[in-house]
Parts: structure tokens; C-alpha cells; sequence
């Protein structure tokens, strides 16, 4: 039921976890932690015939909800209890692991749930269970769809847990290590914990470390950073002088790019990175394949050419589109996406998933083209550009716009 990390697999815990444990074995720098194994959760759900849930969103709500209103059984609690004190009872994060994701036919970027700044047996276990029903969410189920996997039932929707020590995170990011040996591992990096760089809501500064360990960096002016104070994690403003300073120096980016190849020599092939510096030392988080090639950054030439009138953000997907630019600027704008429309938001967080499946493109205020909704765009094969500042109130509700997802432009289009 419980599994040290260190021998965490793939069969029985999950990608996500299943590649740590690999990692751990090979001596790489891992947070200590365990994971809630795949026997749990099935033991869990075992009379709920959860498999019909696969693909029907009000089917799969209610799946969701009786997984939320079923008190987790005193035996996982206990196990968790004794789990825990090994670790020295730290504050931890829950992550998700489920069958099918982190692999590299789909990422499942963001699409389940995961938990910081947990403390305590009985928060362990609250977290271990929303995972578990994160298989059934609005977002999960809508990526399941697009993947091709809807309607059916599936052995493999099942779920472990992955429980690690907390990091209080001096800077944190994503790291895609290069599909062409010959070409740069892209770093992102901002100040504080991970979902600040991962969720969209910075922008944040960017590395390209090429072979011969040299750096390319484009610093952003990064005004928020989350941190843990106590078991909550707070949104603060960065201090103004920090704010336009480089997170990392070109020595970590270059230790960051060289760990990043031994990570990808141990589990095979390219890979998507997350990262956290804590204490001065650099540690990783999750390992898993990039899924679809990244855009090539534009050249400073290239964007001489660009006309006047035309918004310029960070190029997050490959492909042209035109069509309708419809503002959404929360969750209470959902209902106003039409198929074929094309997203302006302040950022795409995961639970926005559902947009993306009939988006023609997407356009962002905020984020790097690392973050989970332009990974998710690249899956979907739709265009993206990314971090354009006031883009919802530059551009206007209703109007036809064309994006080119390769250049990073947005453009108005006469309708």
C-alpha cells in the first residue's frame, strides 16, 4: 500500500512516481518522500464500478463526488501516520500519479490535482483523496477526450500518491532538455515555488544553454512569487528591486542544463523538467518526456520585420490561425467560448483544460512557453503565444484576430 519512493515503479505507482524512483536510484537529487500505490486507491473504489465514469462529464462529476464523500479507511490513515513520522512528520506535497500520465504519448500536464505545504497525517490524507477524485475532474475528463480515450472504460484509470518533503524554494522552474542533441536546453526559472512558473501566473526569465555550456538569458520583470507561510501558500509582491533581476547566474543555468542530460541518459530520451532551488542546492521535482516539439525562439532580426500594430509575446505552439478573439478573464466567462474562437486570458491555469479542446488558439498575458497550458496547447496541436502584458484589455472582445504561434505575434484582422 505504501512504497518508499526509492522503489517506486512505473506498474504499480504511477509514471510520475515510477521516474523519481529511477532517478533516486541513479543517486540524482530527489526529495525523500513515498507513494500511496495504485493497490489504495483500487481497494479504496473497489465497489464503485468507477470504470463506466471514463468519459461522461455529469457521469464523471459524480464519480468525483463519491470519491470526495468517502472518508479515506483507518488503515490508509495509519500507514500514512507511520509513512509520515519516518520522514520526520515535515510539512509535505501530495502529488498525483497516474496510470497514463507523464508519458510520452500524453503529459497530462496539471490535469490532477496536487497539494504544498501539507502538514499533518489528517491533511495527508485529505490531499491523498481529492487526488484520487482529480481522475474524474471537468479538466482530466476533458483531456482524456481529446487524447482519444473517452467513453470507454480503461484499466488503467487508476491512481497513486506521491507524498515528498516540502521545499521552501528560493527559485523554481521547468527545464525542456533538447530533442536535437545540436540544439539549447530551455530553462524558465522565477522567484519562489513552482506553480508561479508551471501554472502561468509570471512570466518568467528564460535560459538557453547550449553545449559548450555558454547562455543565452532573457531576464522578465517578474512581480509575484508564491511561498509557504506556515501550511498556506501566499501570493506576494516582489520587491521592486528584485523584481528585474536575474533569478539564476549563468553557472546554475549551465549546472541546471548538465544535470538535465544525466537526467534524460537515465530514463532515455528528452525531457520535460521541474526544478526547485532550496537551501542553495538544486533539486528535482518530476521528470517526464516532452511530448511535442518547442517552438523555436524568434530571432531579434525576425522581429525588426514585424509590423507596428502587431502584439509580440513569446512563441508557445507552432501553427497560424485566424478567428474570433473571445476575452475570458475568469471561470464565469467559460460559457462564452464558441468553438473555433481563439482565447485571450490573463493565463491559463489547468482547471482550463476544457477551453483548450475547442479553442482554435490561445493568448496569454502571462507565462513561458514551458508552463502546462502551453504544453497542453502543443498536444492539441493549436497555436499559442504566450505573455503579451494587458492583452485582454489590448485587444477587443468580438474582433477577428490572426495568431502565428512560430513568430509570437498577434495581429487584428479586418472581419
Amino acid at each position: 500500500m505504501i512504497v518508499p519512493l526509492v522503489e517506486a515503479v512505473a506498474d504499480t505507482c504511477g509514471g510520475k512516481a515510477g521516474a523519481l524512483g529511477v532517478l533516486l536510484r541513479a543517486g540524482l537529487p530527489v526529495p525523500d518522500g513515498f507513494v500511496v500505490s495504485f493497490a489504495a486507491y483500487l481497494a479504496a473504489v473497489r465497489d464503485l464500478d468507477l470504470g463506466r465514469f471514463a468519459g461522461e462529464p455529469g457521469d464523471a462529476d459524480a464519480a468525483r463526488r463519491t470519491i470526495e464523500a468517502r472518508p479515506v479507511h483507518a488503515a490508509v490513515i495509519d500507514a500514512l501516520g507511520r509513512a509520515l513520522d519516518q520522514l520526520g512528520d515535515p510539512p509535505v506535497a501530495v502529488r498525483s500519479s497516474a496510470a497514463g500520465e507523464d508519458t510520452g504519448q500524453a503529459s497530462a500536464a496539471g490535469q490532477h490535482e496536487s497539494f504544498l505545504a501539507v502538514h499533518g497525517v489528517g491533511e495527508v490524507a485529505e490531499s491523498v483523496r481529492a487526488c484520487w477524485a482529480s481522475l474524474f475532474s471537468p479538466r482530466a475528463v476533458a483531456y482524456r477526450a481529446a487524447a482519444g480515450r473517452d467513453g470507454r472504460p480503461s484499466d488503467d484509470l487508476v491512481m497513486a500518491v506521491i507524498v515528498q518533503r516540502h521545499l521552501d524554494a528560493e527559485v523554481s522552474g521547468v527545464m525542456f532538455t533538447p530533442v536535437d542533441p545540436n540544439a539549447p536546453t530551455r530553462i524558465e526559472a522565477s522567484w519562489g515555488l513552482g506553480p508561479s512558473v508551471v501554472e502561468g501566473k509570471v512570466t518568467p526569465d528564460t535560459y538557453r544553454v547550449a553545449g559548450d555550456g555558454s547562455v543565452i538569458r532573457t531576464v522578465a520583470d517578474k512581480r509575484t512569487r508564491l511561498d509557504r507561510r506556515g501550511t498556506q501558500l501566499v501570493v506576494r509582491d516582489v520587491l521592486t528591486v528584485t523584481r528585474n533581476q536575474p533569478t539564476l547566474d549563468d553557472v546554475t543555468a549551465a549546472q541546471l542544463a548538465e544535470l538535465g542530460e544525466q537526467i534524460a541518459a537515465v530514463l532515455g530520451g528528452p525531457q520535460d523538467i521541474e526544478w526547485a532551488i532550496a537551501g542553495g542546492r538544486i533539486w528535482i521535482l518530476q521528470a517526464r518526456p516532452v511530448t511535442a516539439a518547442l517552438p523555436p525562439p524568434v530571432s531579434p532580426s525576425g522581429a525588426s520585420d514585424i509590423p507596428a500594430a502587431t502584439l509580440t509575446g513569446t512563441p508557445g505552439s507552432h501553427g497560424t490561425v485566424t478567428g474570433t478573439a473571445r476575452i475570458v478573464r475568469g471561470r464565469g466567462d467559460f460559457a462564452r467560448v464558441r468553438p473555433g474562437d481563439i482565447l485571450v486570458c490573463p493565463f491559463t491555469d489547468p482547471a482550463w483544460t476544457p477551453l483548450l479542446r475547442i479553442a482554435a488558439g490561445v493568448v496569454t498575458e502571462t507565462g513561458g512557453v514551458l508552463s502546462h497550458a502551453a504544453i497542453v496547447a502543443r498536444e492539441h496541436a493549436i497555436p499559442a503565444v504566450l505573455g503579451i502584458p494587458n492583452a485582454t484589455s489590448r485587444l477587443r472582445d468580438d474582433t477577428v484576430i490572426t495568431i502565428d504561434g512560430a513568430t509570437g505575434t498577434v495581429t487584428a484582422t479586418d472581419a
